[in-house]
């Protein structure tokens, strides 16, 4: 049921700022629905002398795991056609270093901080999450379930419905704040989404990077310091785009959209697909200030169609 909301303003006087951007992920209520997505706008804080990171809805930190990683090799981008390859390897400081050096700083805003959690154990996953529970200033937990279990042999957690029951059901003992699952685009979608909403989730991202590679036409290796890496841009948005409306129909908690979003326009696809709210990632490489773009452009957008709320927009397509 689409719940629009139109303001008897005449057209003369009607202002994007009369638009109610605000959406609600389960208990969590943002001031609009763009969020800057993990590994794509570093902590925030480095971010904060190009853009007001009070105008976003949120913020997703870098993935932060047990221990400090030191990542890939060198090169860890490279262009595709409508997109780029990366191969960052989750480099991070960890999460007791992102507590003591990173936090206070992003406790100075309003913007909600979700903290992008991954390990190589169900255990790990657990610390991360317990430490941050000490800790003032995060909103929500964004698990990353594309990593390989170590203890399953390598198998992947989000690409296993039974191993994604097993990590979620542990982080949600652990956390008392909202949890949110990002899923990987390369697994039945459905049957994971389904498999984290019954474990305790209480949204789930769609989706990550889709596993990809290129290799150098002369030298034949790869161009990337590890031989594989992860697709992202707008090359992936009509593919995500399905999986987000596929797994808007497929559970009751809220789905959070990202692949190829640079335009405001482009967050309405995802939100008339079913997500409740998107995130901006590959376009801060190009434009630091993607993500404010996006919240100014949806003012306006809405303004023209003389919607003035956006939740009205989730899951409105015809």
């Amino acid at each position: 049921m689409v719940d629009c909301f139109a303001v008897s303003l005449p057209a003369s006087v009607r202002r994007p700022t009369d638009v109610d951007l605000s959406v609600r992920i389960g208990t969590l209520l943002l001031s609009n629905p763009v969020i800057a997505a993990s590994g794509t706008f570093g902590y925030g804080v480095e971010f904060a002398h190009l853009v007001d990171l009070n105008s976003l809805g949120g913020i997703v930190v870098k993935g932060l795991s047990a221990q400090p990683l030191a990542g890939a090799p060198a090169p860890r981008l490279c262009e595709s056609a409508a997109g780029m390859i990366n191969a960052v390897g989750l480099q991070n400081i960890g999460v007791r270093a992102f507590v003591a050096e990173k936090l206070p700083e992003l406790r100075k805003y309003r913007t909600a901080i979700i903290a992008n959690v991954f390990g190589h154990t169900v255990a790990e996953y657990v610390e991360v999450i317990r430490v941050l529970e000490e800790a003032e200033g995060v909103a929500a937990y964004e698990l990353n379930i594309s990593c390989p279990n170590v203890d399953h042999g390598g198998a992947e957690f989000g690409l296993d419905p039974a191993l994604t029951t097993e990590v979620v059901t542990a982080a949600r003992q652990a956390a008392r704040r909202p949890l949110w699952v990002k899923l990987a685009p390369n697994a039945d979608v459905k049957a994971v989404a389904k498999a984290a909403e019954e474990a305790g989730a209480d949204a789930v991202t769609v989706a990550n990077t889709y596993p990809a590679m290129s290799i150098d036409a002369r030298s034949g290796k790869s161009k990337l310091g590890r031989r594989m890496g992860g697709l992202s841009g707008p090359a992936i948005k009509p593919l995500t785009l399905r999986l987000v409306y596929e797994v808007s129909r497929a559970v009751k908690i809220p789905v959070i959209g990202l692949g190829g979003i640079e335009t405001a326009e482009d967050a309405v696809e995802y939100m008339r697909a079913g997500a409740t709210a998107i995130q901006v990632g590959t376009a801060h490489f190009a434009d630091p200030r993607a993500s404010k773009s996006v919240v100014e452009g949806l003012r306006h957008h809405c303004t023209d169609l003389s919607i003035y709320r956006i939740s009205g927009l989730i899951g409105s397509v015809g």
